[in-house]
């Protein structure tokens, strides 16, 4: 028997979890349909100021406040020689109560009381579930074919599939939307630490930057239970250099590459596998189909410099949990309905983008242009902060007068139903 729901979501991160709490809430009948079991492993640890408001929206606030997780209330700099800049605390721009303060998560427990939060208000989640195709009729997608641990396979039907498949990208990949970012290609290298040392007191959960050559650099993020996340970013050809392949060593040369990432290191002991990512930034053209919509990492996903890729699953996960109810509710559920959405989250993540690119130019540096513009600094805070949805037009303006930016990339718009027809009769 064929299984109807009003809305299927593939994946169960943070973007299905909350567009799924999200519909469940509104009294939909949503089915979150997850390949792995959780909890399970995911990069990505360190949230961002403006995850709070959709963390808010679906009620996980008082959950996070609970847990064990490390407080973060800023960010900050470090030169190759081991030179620190001041911290840069949230809370001299922002809320102190709310939005400045965040935390370092272990994506495991986080991604679980996400899942977990969104069957508390009445999504159904299958894990161990592995969606093998979209049913389609004509140019609609009608719902999906899936097959379970016990290799049952089935089919469910809903007038709205939402792909929040991370950075698998299930649609864009097979329906040949996936784009790769023409500059963002860089490769990550990272693994754990247990007794790395810290800050104190309302320093212990800072996130630091710390530079190596060739403008890549080092991320350290302190997490509960006496672990820190490590790892480094640059271009493959500097990381690979002098032949090394294998991540470890690649991982232990950089570590001497800026001193205080090697002496927070040196009191500590590295635990478990030397993980590696390479060419992780895509973009897919459309944002929406006949019946399919991307959300997530499945619609776009950045450079973790500025660890926006949670907030921006979140953010995406809350605008297609609105957006979709609205579509249910008034019956139009075509792709143009999306429009809106899609726009919105590409100012979002072109915004970011041009932040990222600025970072890897060798002539930019922030204190620079705050020097130049000292109204700069709140403008650079909110875009890194994640309050990316504003008019940057000045910030941009005064950052091309130290490096170029590049232009927005035409990506987003949904494929509607002519186009979508023309398509699937060009295939």
């Amino acid at each position: 028997m064929t299984e109807n729901y009003d809305a299927i979501l593939i994946g169960g991160g943070p973007s299905g979890s909350c567009a799924g709490a999200i519909l469940a809430e509104y009294g939909h009948k949503v089915l979150i349909l997850e390949r792995e079991k959780f909890p399970r492993y995911h990069i990505g640890e360190s949230l961002i100021p403006f995850t709070f408001g959709p963390l808010e929206r679906i009620g996980m606030i008082p959950k996070m406040r609970s847990s064990g997780f490390v407080k973060k209330y800023s960010v900050t700099f470090v030169q190759r020689d081991g030179r620190r800049s001041q911290p840069f605390y949230f809370f001299n721009r922002y809320d102190r109560a709310t939005v400045a303060q965040t935390w370092q998560v272990l994506r495991s427990e986080f991604d679980q009381l996400l899942l977990d939060n969104a069957r508390e208000k009445g999504a159904e989640v299958r894990e161990e579930t592995t969606v093998n195709r979209l049913l389609m009729e004509g140019d609609r997608v009608v719902g999906v074919e899936a097959t379970d641990k016990s290799g049952r396979t089935y089919e469910v039907r809903a007038p709205i599939t939402l792909d929040c498949s991370g950075k698998e990208a299930f649609a864009a990949n097979r329906r040949g939307w996936r784009k790769s970012d023409p500059y963002l290609n860089k490769v990550a290298v990272w693994t754990y630490y247990r007794g790395s040392k810290r800050g104190e007191g309302i320093d212990e959960g800072d996130t630091t930057v710390a530079y190596v050559p060739d403008k890549g650099w080092f991320w350290h993020i302190p997490q509960h239970n006496n672990m820190v996340s490590v790892g480094v970013v640059a271009e493959g050809k500097y990381l690979t250099r002098d032949g090394l392949r294998e991540p470890k060593d690649i991982f232990h040369r950089e570590v001497n590459q800026n001193e205080w990432i090697r002496e927070h290191l040196s009191v500590g002991e590295p635990v478990g596998k030397y993980f590696v990512m390479s060419e992780y930034s895509r973009h897919s053209r459309h944002c929406a189909s006949p019946g399919l919509l991307l959300v997530g990492d499945a619609f776009a996903f950045l450079d973790p410099v500025f660890s926006s890729g949670v907030m921006l699953a979140l953010k995406s996960g809350q605008l297609a949990g609105e957006a979709v109810h609205t579509a249910l509710a008034t019956g139009d559920v075509s792709a143009e309905q999306f429009a809106p959405y899609g726009r919105m989250l590409r100012e979002g993540v072109e915004n970011m983008r041009k932040l990222v690119y600025a970072f890897y130019e060798p002539a930019f540096s922030f204190r620079e242009v705050i020097e130049r513009h000292p109204e700069a600094a709140g403008l650079i805070t909110d875009c890194l902060s994640g309050d990316v949805n504003k008019d940057f037009t000045q910030l941009w303006d005064w950052i091309r007068e130290l490096v170029p930016l590049p232009d927005d990339l035409p990506y987003g718009e949904p494929l509607g139903e002519a186009k979508a027809e023309c398509d699937a009769v060009s295939a």
